[in-house]
């Protein structure tokens, strides 16, 4: 999610700001679901996978959001 971001910039953040790294990790979790979704793996119902799908996009817009704002 953050390829394009310095990874030892990301580190720091998830060290310094628990919010962030409970969601960092709730947006992969959900991003591993529903790809599997997708693929047929993960036996799941429309509704299920869409509300999954905003969960992973309110988390990411936070997540930007956090890191936009941390001290540069």
């Amino acid at each position: 999610m953050f390829e394009e971001r310095p990874q030892p910039e990301i580190d720091a953040l998830m060290k310094s700001n628990p919010e962030f790294k409970q969601l960092y990790q709730r947006h992969k979790d959900l991003d591993k679901k529903v790809m599997d979704a997708e693929l047929g793996v993960l036996p799941i119902d429309d509704i299920t996978l869409g509300q999954m799908k905003r969960e992973k996009l309110a988390a990411k817009d936070r997540l930007v959001q956090i890191y936009d704002s941390r001290p540069h």
